[in-house]
């Protein structure tokens, strides 16, 4: 039906046309208008951009969503050799998301090729993955509720490990995380009498360094705990004028959701603390939170039975990954599993702005889906 061309076509097509979250609005209609082809029983709409395309069997049985995400990043890409780059300014698919539809999309064709005989599969392309929390709109949307999946799967593409090994992990797969925006407010002066104001960078600084050396000690947590330093916003272009007002971000990071609200307490009471000390006036609020992506045993088992029975090669991982993925929403409040996919040992890093999916991990992706719905619907 379909050459394994037309899907890097696509992913390249994708590649050169991104979009942020929420904002996916050409690309839900390529989506649409390619997955159209493999006459899906129904489309439908979900969280402003995504899409559920459905493919029914005849007999009653289990329902199986296998997800993606349509969303790019914000970031410049640098590979301006690349005939497939984006052409949007500050935009770019440096995660892999424009691969991972590609995958979908030909897990769709073969599906086409060999329909359910019982219960529904269901490709689901997810808005906002990256920054908007599009599954947890997902989850609370009244078409996902209604469709009622009894397992869900995803993959991510890992670079730094050999193309197509398998990685899995029972439990804690991705870490939690959230962002938490402090700012401060002291007093202005001029310039040339710093001492008659009060800046808050001292007591910023100070924050930094105790929030550092919390979480590299590592003393207090039971796993393990990551903070990074995002922005610090500080006072205007004016020469003459000590500032008063300091804003910045740090992302925290835990494997477990429990050591990831005792890292928020300490950093509040840190928090506290020095603007305490230096007189300064406080808030600080949180945004982007994702809990920890935990696995369910069953559905990392069926990952298990398919690199097993077609002779992948399968790592069972030690650690959780460090970064964290709104896949956790659905892990929450359903049967799932998100496992690794080597995306090959020499390929940039992921949001890296050289980074590009390498498409000869589409079909071999694509076929461990495939295989778990032949376990399960076939």
């Amino acid at each position: 039906m379909n050459d394994i061309k037309d899907f890097i076509n696509l992913r390249k097509t994708l590649h050169r046309y991104p979009e942020l979250s929420k904002k996916e609005f050409d690309t839900s209609k390529r989506i649409s208008a390619f997955i159209q082809q493999f006459d899906p029983d129904e489309e439908i709409p979900v969280a402003g951009t995504g899409k559920m395309f459905v493919f029914e069997g005849e007999e009653p049985g289990e329902t199986i969503v296998f997800r993606c995400e349509l969303d790019a990043l914000p970031i410049q890409e640098q590979s301006p050799k690349m005939a497939h780059r984006s052409s949007i300014d500050g935009v770019a698919h440096l995660c892999g998301h424009d691969g991972h539809m590609a995958i979908i999309a030909y897990l769709g064709k073969l599906i086409s090729e060999n329909r359910p005989k019982k219960g529904k599969a269901v490709l689901l392309f997810q808005p906002a993955e990256e920054s908007e929390l599009g599954a947890k709109d997902v989850v609370e949307s009244p078409e996902f509720h209604k469709l009622s999946p009894d397992f869900m799967f995803a993959l991510h593409n890992i670079p730094g490990e050999p193309k197509h090994k398998i990685l899995v992990k029972n439990g804690s797969f991705a870490a939690a995380s959230c962002g938490i925006t402090i700012k401060l407010r002291g007093r202005t002066s001029h310039a040339a009498e710093p001492e008659k104001g009060n800046p808050p960078y001292p007591a910023a600084h100070q924050i930094i360094e105790d929030v550092q050396q919390l979480t590299q000690s590592k003393k207090e947590f039971r796993d393990h705990v990551i903070s990074t330093l995002i922005y610090i916003r500080m006072g205007e272009i004016s020469f003459g004028v000590s500032p008063s007002d300091l804003e910045m971000g740090i992302t925290l990071r835990a494997y477990q959701g429990t050591d990831l609200e005792l890292l928020c307490e300490k950093v509040e009471s840190i928090i506290t603390k020095y603007a305490g000390e230096y007189g300064l006036e406080f808030s600080y609020d949180y945004g982007e939170i994702y809990p920890a992506t935990v696995n369910n045993s069953d559905c990392a088992d069926m990952v298990r039975k398919v690199a097993h029975s077609n002779n992948y090669e399968l790592e069972e991982m030690n650690h959780p990954n460090n970064w964290s993925e709104d896949f956790a929403y659905f892990t929450a409040t359903n049967k799932c599993v998100q496992f690794g996919y080597g995306s090959g040992e020499n390929t940039p890093n992921l949001h890296d702005p050289e980074y590009d999916f390498p498409d000869d991990i589409i079909e071999p992706a694509a076929n461990i889906f495939y295989h778990i719905y032949e376990q399960k619907l076939l």
